[in-house]
């Protein structure tokens, strides 16, 4: 992955976690904690879609869609994992 790449998936990560902290109720982990869950988000969201057949869609807009819907996942089971 050359330079550019990176760059773009650290501002999906960021455009995509901070979309799933204002989703699921309450204002995000931070600067750093919001980038980790949407680069983490990313993931969960493409292996989900990936296994389920769905297509969003190519291009940035696609990415930060798959990835805040695998984020707004990932903020739901780490909100239910800390009430336990």
């Amino acid at each position: 992955m050359h330079g550019g790449g990176i760059l773009v998936l650290l501002l999906v990560g960021l455009v995509a976690g901070w979309l799933a902290g204002q989703i699921v109720r309450g204002g995000g982990f931070g600067l750093i904690g919001d980038l980790v869950v949407g680069v983490i988000g990313a993931f969960i969201g493409s292996w989900i879609f990936a296994t389920l057949g769905i297509f969003i869609g190519m291009g940035l807009i696609g990415a930060i869609i798959s990835a805040t819907i695998g984020a707004v996942i990932l903020v739901a089971i780490i909100r239910l994992v800390r009430r336990a």
